[in-house]
């Protein structure tokens, strides 16, 4: 009988798999109830002041440009597991100081407990994946990418639910101190894992060269440009269609706003589908071509979304998309462990996240003032060209795609 991918000798059999998978199903629920509860408690605070609820999103992206990469080469300095744990430490300290300050009457501090989290996660990441490159075979890196993109698929559909569950039962305070002592749990968790391993010092020199060495590794290698490229096309896509959404529930489908949940609701379950999909058949697919597919797809649906004026057609096309966006970022992550080596993997994942991220805060803030001046399917047929020219740039990683750059991990225990 063919094992499951979570089932013994499969993935759980990684202690080192467990253990993050573990901790990320905590800090999922932390997140989760965290970004709902703050949502609603700003808005409920505020009167619904827009100002005050696009600076949620603000505390939560921004460090991902200062800190990414800072995080990452400090990544590549520290013991990971150490790393990990104190990172987790320090954000449920700065939840408990926030949730003091909450009871002494100054609510503007909620914003303090998504910067610090956000901030620290750009060490923690980094740390893990360094982890995953170390103790992990690399004919299995693509079904732990595609395990943890199952388990954010789950939370994108129950985080919601969740999140504003726990914050309409029991307020605010209840809710940022699950937020911290689910950061506890995980760190608890997290510490169970077997010392760090010694390191060799020789190569370390001062933060600043070793910042400017990572960034020449990544220019150096045509596989990681090349996502860069594709880093930068598929941000901005999704950039310009996330605000959009609600104009293709009232517009081309003649529906009203309440709409857009299913729209959502069926991209969030087949994106479930897909994750568990990939994951079966992660052995049997080059991650590079996962990558391609993904995009490639993501381009005709997203092509077909924004003319579309059947309901029927558009939750197909939804379905589509979110059954094979997974498989971009199985497909990236899986491609950036193969392809660096485990002393540069911080620094990597720091210099491409923002490029990501860079170009879809760009994306959204141009998506109203193009959709002033242009159609809806204009503008969403610009954001399937963008995902056809990410596509476009990832032909030198197909010819590389058999060769890796790897030390040789450990199989844990």
């Amino acid at each position: 009988m063919k094992s499951l991918p979570f089932s013994s000798p499969g993935l759980l059999a990684n202690r080192y798999v467990r253990t993050i998978l573990l901790s990320n199903v905590l800090l999922q629920l932390g997140i989760w109830v965290r970004n709902f509860a703050i949502l609603l408690y700003v808005s409920d605070v505020t009167n619904r002041d827009p100002y005050y609820i696009s600076l949620i999103s603000i505390v939560e992206f921004a460090p991902i440009f200062v800190f990414s990469i800072i995080g990452g080469t400090f990544a590549d300095r520290w013991k990971p597991k150490r790393t990990m744990v104190w990172c987790d430490i320090l954000s449920a300290v700065s939840v408990f100081v926030v949730l003091l300050t909450i009871m002494f009457g100054s609510w503007q501090a909620v914003f303090l407990a998504t910067f610090v989290s956000a901030v620290l996660s750009q060490f923690s990441q980094p740390s893990g994946m360094k982890l995953f490159k170390r103790h992990v075979e690399p004919e299995k890196f693509q079904s732990v990418m595609a395990a943890f993109q199952t388990l954010m698929a789950i939370f994108m559909v129950l985080g919601p639910v969740l999140g504003t569950y726990v914050y309409e039962q029991w307020g605010i305070k209840v809710s940022i101190a699950v937020m911290g002592f689910m950061f506890l749990a995980s760190a608890a968790v997290l510490a169970s894992l077997p010392p760090d391993v010694r390191e060799k010092q020789e190569h370390r020199g001062g933060f600043v060269r070793e910042l400017a060495a990572g960034l020449r590794y990544v220019t150096k290698s045509r596989v990681l440009i090349s996502l860069g490229g594709s880093f930068a096309a598929a941000g901005l896509a999704v950039g310009l269609l996330q605000p959009l959404g609600i104009y293709i529930a009232v517009e081309n489908l003649g529906r009203d706003e309440a709409f857009l949940q299913w729209l959502l609701a069926v991209n969030g379950a087949a994106m479930l589908a897909g994750g568990s999909l990939a994951m079966g058949m992660a052995r049997k697919i080059k991650p590079a071509l996962l990558l391609i597919l993904g995009m490639a797809v993501g381009a005709v649906c997203t092509f077909g979304i924004g003319w579309s004026t059947s309901i029927p057609l558009t939750l197909v096309l939804q379905a589509l998309n979110g059954l094979f966006f997974p498989c971009i970022h199985i497909g990236i992550n899986t491609i950036i462990l193969q392809q660096s080596e485990e002393a540069f993997v911080g620094r990597v994942i720091g210099t491409l996240n923002p490029m990501f991220m860079g170009m879809m805060v760009i994306g959204m803030s141009c998506a109203g003032f193009l959709k002033s001046a242009l159609p809806l399917g204009i503008i969403y047929s610009f954001a399937g060209v963008l995902f056809l020219a990410g596509t476009a740039v990832l032909a030198p990683i197909m010819r590389v795609s058999g060769s890796r750059v790897t030390t040789s991990p450990t199989a844990a225990d």
